[in-house]
């Protein structure tokens, strides 16, 4: 049983909420979020980027960092103004991307489904990113992103969700990058927060980091709270939850720099040891089991060899982890793509022509396309209480940040 609860938005108004929504803070690098951000002091880049106001170089987890981020936040309450919903409220988010469309709903989840695994996970979190987030809600006091959730779809709510969209939005946007947002008020949130008892579980689509510098953050806050009651905004956390039917995942591509001391001759006779190699590839593989290989300026098409071990488990049979274990760890030496600098990753936003770049460039020796993870296997990644190798899906459109925040 999912608990969810309806919650005071604070949010720009209508008139400025282009201005105002960003992109989320974790796809952007310190110098795109300066470039987004320019002339334009309303972007909320500014409260989760913040070390594009302070000089080139400038550590992003410094303490001046964090003082500039409240800095800014208390700014653009005043100026923008947001303002704080008169009532609690549950939300709709619909987002379109060329022809697709996905609609969740926004409201604010149980930190203890969370610890109790009823929010399921898929990813293992690195402790300096917790640290970021966690610090972050803690001086702002606000969840100023969503974490973005999914759930097996449930006819109910489907019907409950377009029964909503039939009334008047609050915001409705298109972005720089052509993606639509529309926001509606729900009228009647206990209906919403009835229909999600019956859902057994949730599942953490993105935003891992968020979520348990949410739950740190409760921890500390619990630690110095008087007459603790379990009811505090600070034990629930900002989520977008959206059905599984609707969602988009994109492959997350992969760049390697060098080809461990290989020539690209020799290089490909470790390869054909492990995949059947066909030149003139496609640039997107069409199928799972087949990945794309971008070498010496032309692309190869690699399908396991005839005769190799079927991969054992739910995790060891993604594409990426058999990329992980029959070819960049035994033949290009990466061991953990988590502290790698050696190989870098591309979201499938971004297409093969940025592969094939980096490498015709020399700014990398190979590019690996994959077919993108579907939602189902990390559903079932999930419910086995296994981790994905990192970076193995792009989820697309975006959610943006600084719509509406919730204060803890």
């Amino acid at each position: 049983m999912a608990i969810i609860r309806s919650f005071r938005a604070l949010r720009p108004l209508a008139e400025r909420v282009k201005q105002v929504a960003s992109v989320p803070y974790d796809v952007v690098s310190t110098a795109e979020a300066r470039a987004l951000a320019a002339d334009n002091p309303l972007s909320f880049l500014h409260v989760s980027r913040p070390e594009i106001d302070l000089p080139d170089g400038t550590d992003p987890y410094s303490d001046q960092v964090y003082r500039r981020a409240l800095e800014n936040y208390e700014r653009l309450k005043k100026e923008c103004p947001l303002e704080t919903e008169d009532v609690p409220s549950i939300y709709l988010y619909r987002q379109i991307m060329g022809e697709h469309e996905q609609i969740g709903v926004v409201a604010c989840c149980s930190i203890d489904d969370y610890d109790k695994e009823i929010i399921r996970k898929h990813e293992r979190t690195r402790r300096d990113k917790e640290d970021d987030r966690t610090r972050h809600m803690l001086v702002l006091r606000a969840q100023t992103g969503p974490v973005f959730l999914t759930y097996r779809a449930s006819r109910d709510i489907d019907t409950m969700v377009m029964e909503t969209t039939m009334a008047n939005a609050i915001f409705d946007f298109t972005a720089d990058d052509g993606v639509e947002h529309t926001v509606w008020r729900v009228p009647d949130p206990v209906r919403f927060v009835h229909a999600f008892r019956e859902i057994p579980f949730l599942y953490i689509a993105d935003g891992h980091h968020r979520a348990a510098g949410a739950a740190r953050a409760r921890a500390e806050l619990k630690e110095q709270s008087f007459g603790h009651t379990g009811d505090e905004e600070y034990n629930f956390f900002l989520a977008v939850m959206f059905p599984d039917d609707q969602l988009q995942i994109l492959p997350y591509n992969r760049v390697v720099r060098d080809l461990n001391g290989l020539s690209a001759e020799q290089f490909l006779e470790a390869v054909r040891k492990s995949f059947d190699v066909t030149e003139a590839g496609s640039a997107t593989p069409d199928s799972r089991g087949k990945w794309s290989m971008y070498l010496g300026g032309q692309w190869y098409t690699l399908t396991a060899a005839v005769g190799s071990p079927e991969p054992q488990g739910t995790v060891a049979a993604l594409d990426v982890s058999i990329l992980q274990d029959r070819l960049l760890d035994p033949i290009l030496g990466i061991k953990d793509v988590r502290t790698d600098k050696r190989i870098d990753f591309i979201g499938g936003s971004r297409g093969t022509k940025e592969l094939e770049k980096l490498v015709d460039e020399g700014k990398a020796a190979v590019a690996f396309s994959l077919h993108p993870t579907t939602i189902e296997e990390l559903l079932r990644v999930s419910d086995a209480s296994e981790i994905m190798p990192p970076k193995s899906t792009w989820f697309e459109p975006k959610l943006r940040d600084g719509l509406l925040i919730h204060t803890i």
